[in-house]
């Protein structure tokens, strides 16, 4: 096995101990993220943006009652009255993916406008959860109640709109061409939005070769969640291509051979095609 990188920042500690708290906090896990990514953001704003949060949650009604009312209350405030919701373009900016900068804008992706609601309606009271449909991150309210007809999904990136059965399927149908499944509306936990929110980050990066610095701490902030050891495993080979494309070589190269070993009792020759990723990566240290 791999050992998981050092935690080198306060910022990565208190990471790295949230996402193994009993209970994970949401919020606290996605500000700590927008730390890693802004030099600006310290201690002060951190608790400046959790206070915005609870001022946005206390001008909430009073137990709404049912999911539908929590749906259009929650709906009304962050949509309609503070403006909160996406663009197509918020797909092109770093700030779309930081918790901060959600706050501070009133726009980001599907998923971070989404964590918006999930701690606004949740400090309220409010029976709510994260829903990941493929490609297109919204938000449940009434899990825990018996009757499922009573749940309603709503769309943060679209102002909070109420979606319909037929609308989520059209959904799940234009990003998978599948079928709505029961499955892809289970609740989301607050690890999984989070590694969500990382992959995010690090397909933004993919494209932009400049940005090589952002797709590392992503990566390696990935790994400092509990996970499975397979996808443990793939993220050190993204780590270890990471560090030679940024000209650590040496380094590079061992973590390289160690996914390699790690390859070869299943994989051989993937094994020898990281091999020689690794040997190349040697062959251009001075």
């Amino acid at each position: 096995m791999h050992p998981r990188p050092a935690p080198t920042t306060r910022w990565r500690r208190a990471f790295a101990a949230e996402a193994r708290a009993e209970r994970p906090d949401l919020a606290r896990l996605c500000l700590l993220i927008g730390a890693e990514a802004d030099p600006a953001l310290d201690d002060p704003g951190i608790a400046a943006a959790r206070r915005t949060l609870d001022r946005l949650a206390a001008l909430l009604p009073t137990g709404p009652g049912c999911p539908r009312a929590w749906a259009a209350a929650v709906g009304e405030l962050l949509g309609a009255r503070c403006g909160f919701r996406g663009r197509p373009g918020d797909y092109q900016r770093l700030e779309s993916s930081l918790l901060h900068q959600v706050l501070r804008r009133g726009r980001g992706l599907p998923i971070l406008l989404s964590v918006v609601w999930i701690e606004v309606a949740r400090r309220a009271g409010a029976p709510v959860h994260g829903v990941a449909l493929p490609g297109h991150f919204v938000v449940g309210f009434g899990f825990g109640f018996p009757d499922v007809e009573e749940r309603v999904l709503a769309d943060p990136f679209g102002g909070g709109r109420v979606l319909s059965r037929t609308d989520a399927q059209l959904l799940v149908a234009g990003a998978t061409g599948a079928p709505l499944d029961a499955a892809m509306l289970r609740p989301v936990g607050a690890v999984d939005i989070v590694r969500r929110v990382l992959n995010n980050i690090r397909a933004w990066a993919a494209t932009r070769p400049e940005r090589s610095d952002v797709a590392l701490w992503a990566v390696e902030l990935s790994l400092l969640l509990p996970g499975h050891a397979d996808h443990a495993d793939r993220l050190h080979h993204d780590r270890a291509q990471l560090l030679v494309q940024r000209g650590d070589f040496r380094t590079g190269a061992a973590e390289l051979d160690a996914y390699a070993d790690v390859l070869a009792g299943s994989d051989e020759a993937g094994a020898e095609r990281v091999r020689r990723q690794a040997r190349a990566a040697r062959a251009r240290m001075n």
